[in-house]
């Protein structure tokens, strides 16, 4: 009876099982010995797609980049506001999916082919709208901002459950602070959506000033 073949190494697996040691353990848990004893592979073998840990690293945040929807860019069925906001939405599931890849996220695009297309449905997207080009730039680096920001840690989550750590004598506005960590998704969420829409407020308004002025 024939052995089973191993499945053949390529690109595509090395990122996923990148992503997913990314994922479970942090940064620091990928190197190349540790992914080619997770592959069944020699370490050198690596070398055949990947010249350096870092390219590793640079295609697991560009396949999360991927993982954005951009397709309210291109059914020209939303408006600026609108799509920015459900892009921002999906980028944020995205990383709050992956929320250790996002200090070599917030790299920026750099040559990533995901991430350089999620820049340029951004952009154009925007100077169709009617924003001036550089403006169009600054509205792009500001989402972008707010939305790494946003999946860089936990607010609520940041507080611990033990309402001793709180002294009313100390902390006198902190009384309920032991209570947010147990809602931590739902206050994360409500926070999202509060900046979001301060955000896109703010550039309505400057929209309709520039429009005005024109």
């Amino acid at each position: 009876m024939a052995r089973p073949r191993k499945p053949l190494l390529s690109t595509d697996r090395i990122v996923e099982t990148a992503r997913a040691l990314v994922d479970t353990e942090g940064l620091a848990a990928v190197s190349t010995r540790r992914l080619a004893a997770e592959l069944g592979v020699s370490g050198p073998s690596l070398y055949n797609h990947f010249r350096t840990k870092d390219e590793i690293l640079e295609a697991v945040a560009d396949s999360v980049s991927a993982q954005v929807d951009l397709s309210m860019f291109e059914d020209g069925g939303r408006d600026w506001r609108t799509a920015l906001h459900d892009w921002a939405v999906s980028y944020r599931a995205a990383l709050r999916d992956h929320p250790n890849i996002v200090p070599v996220l917030a790299r920026g695009p750099g040559r990533r082919p995901a991430a350089l297309r999620l820049a340029d449905a951004v952009y154009g997207a925007m100077v169709h709208a009617g924003w001036p080009p550089a403006q169009a730039t600054s509205i792009g680096a500001l989402m972008r901002y707010f939305i790494m920001g946003s999946a860089l840690g936990s607010f609520a989550g940041g507080f611990v459950d033990d309402q001793s750590a709180y002294d009313p004598a100390d902390y006198p506005h902190l009384g309920q602070a032991h209570l947010l960590a147990e809602q931590q998704e739902k206050i994360d969420e409500r926070a999202f959506e509060t900046g979001l829409t301060a955000l896109l407020d703010g550039l309505a308004q400057q929209y309709e000033q520039a429009r005005r002025s024109a």
